[in-house]
């Protein structure tokens, strides 16, 4: 199999998946082999997040690392997830003044980057936007 379509099969970069901790009964994210709460291993029950949540901070970034600077300037959030962990992500389909503490978010996956080299390998993520008003 080609290595950018390998890339684009990673179950991970298309869903927000971590894992339930039965010990302490938190969820975590991103997966990990010891619980950060209880310090437990009892952390395999894989765990689907709705992708929804509220922006907890967030920064403008005008200088970007490599890969990312053709962006500049982009908003980079830490969202509370409704189920409990923390994400950082980048958000979209806003203006950086829009972005307010507590704002309702959605997931969505979108391009992060591409390495820019002959294999033509696109990395995609999660993003977030504005959550759309269900009423």
């Amino acid at each position: 199999m080609e290595i950018p379509r390998h890339w684009r099969l990673k179950r991970q970069r298309y869903l927000l998946e971590g894992e339930h901790c039965r010990s302490c009964d938190k969820n975590i994210f991103p997966p990990r082999d010891v619980c950060p709460h209880c310090g437990g291993a009892n952390c395999q029950e894989v765990k689907q997040f709705s992708g929804k949540g509220e922006v907890y901070s967030y920064t403008t970034i005008y200088e970007a690392p490599t890969g990312y600077d053709a962006q500049t300037p982009y908003t980079v959030a830490l969202v509370k997830l409704e189920e409990g962990p923390m994400i950082t992500a980048q958000l979209t389909d806003m203006d950086h003044g829009e972005v307010q503490i507590g704002m309702s978010v959605e997931m969505v996956v979108r391009k992060m980057r591409d390495d820019g080299d002959e294999r033509g390998i696109i990395i995609y993520g999660p993003k977030f936007r504005p959550a759309f008003s269900s009423k």
